[in-house]
């Protein structure tokens, strides 16, 4: 096989990964990835769909895999899918580029076996979660799990809370993002209570509980919430 068979082949095999990673992705993100013209990418999207692949057209949206395509028979749980997202926040602040590589590649074919309602969690998990290195590794609080789980499900959360007064208070909280310090893990969240959005320390929920009650998602992403209040 020649040098240019083998780069179509991978190409095409990180095509079809990124499929199934994503519920939906344009040519002109794949052609920007690969650094291919688009005229290329539409050859191969077409190999793809003569070989087989369940490729669907939203006409102005961009391309996306028949729900249920996936490769077996990998299968995580919903906690397993979260807690492999929250490891790749952690790996790309290493300082090692060949590293972060492959662990983001690993992280892609991972996803791509998700089903498509875990998968759309788990991109949201990532695209609401920032990291910056515990340098004390200090375990200060034990409920991120159901943080993550009530975020991605917008399911409201009820807390009970204390201030820098040791005073606590109850709280009803629509769980937005998850972001990380050098000491303490802080939940975004709508506080019902005073009816805007609040910076919660993990440390210092004292008990936690979800409820089944769902909320209205906030329509907007991590960076627009920072672009808005900060």
């Amino acid at each position: 096989m020649e040098d240019n068979d083998l780069k179509r082949l991978s190409r095409l095999t990180a095509i079809l990964t990124q499929f199934q990673t994503k519920r939906l992705i344009t040519a002109t993100s794949l052609a920007e990835k690969f650094g291919v013209s688009m005229r290329t990418i539409y050859r191969d999207i077409k190999a793809l769909e003569q070989a087989g692949v369940p490729i669907l057209t939203e006409d102005g949206k961009g391309y996306t895999l028949m729900e249920g395509y996936r490769i077996p028979p990998v299968m995580f749980t919903e906690s397993q899918a979260n807690a492999l997202i929250l490891a790749e926040q952690l790996v790309l602040n290493n300082k090692d580029a060949s590293f972060i590589k492959d662990y983001v590649e690993a992280i892609d074919k991972i996803k791509a076996v998700l089903r498509q309602n875990l998968k759309d969690k788990a991109n949201l998990l990532a695209d609401r979660t920032r990291f910056n290195q515990n340098i004390n590794r200090e375990r200060n609080s034990n409920n991120l799990s159901d943080l993550q789980f009530a975020l991605t499900n917008f399911l409201v959360t009820r807390i009970e809370y204390s201030n820098e007064s040791s005073q606590i208070t109850s709280r009803l909280i629509e769980p937005f993002a998850l972001l990380s310090t050098q000491e303490n893990w802080l939940l975004v969240a709508w506080c019902r209570l005073r009816n805007e959005f609040r910076y919660f320390r993990l440390d210092r929920i004292a008990r936690l509980e979800t409820l089944n009650e769902k909320f209205t998602p906030h329509k907007m992403t991590l960076q627009e919430y920072f672009d808005k209040f900060y």
